[in-house]
């Protein structure tokens, strides 16, 4: 699932800095294969954070995972030569994103996976292994 669009990044950052980092062929406004790329890697990203405390596909997009991932989208057409700015505030949603992936930030949306998508263990995993080395009460006797 995409969090932002090219016109999204358009309205952000400027038409300019886009055609300036995405127009590979020179034509005068930015490639949309490159700016989906970006945006592609963004939500990905974003993904990985949220499917600890989300059902994936989000019903819908809070406006603030739509200027993460602009954040991050414009980081990744950057590359390398990232401003600090640009740096910045890639690393600020990556943290941002910490903190709704750990609950301490809601995004206002149910937070629990179904039942049947939670990881479950069960009795025999979580009795399974190797027998113990040493006795309750702890080192030298085993039992």
């Amino acid at each position: 699932m995409a969090y932002c669009t090219l016109a999204d990044l358009i309205e952000r950052y400027g038409e300019a800095e886009l055609i300036q980092r995405a127009d590979r062929d020179n034509d005068g406004s930015p490639d949309a294969a490159v700016v989906n790329r970006a945006i592609a890697d963004a939500s990905a990203e974003i993904d990985g954070y949220l499917a600890t405390r989300y059902q994936l596909p989000l019903p819908t997009i809070p406006v603030i995972l739509a200027r993460i991932a602009g954040d991050m989208a414009r980081y990744f057409l950057w590359q390398e030569q990232a401003s600090e700015e640009v740096r910045r505030r890639y690393e600020d949603a990556r943290r941002l994103l910490e903190a709704i992936s750990s609950g301490k930030v809601s995004l206002g949306l149910p937070a629990t996976l179904p039942a049947e998508q939670k990881p479950q263990l069960s009795v025999a995993a979580a009795k399974s292994g190797p027998a113990p080395l040493f006795g309750p009460d702890g080192m030298g006797e085993v039992y």
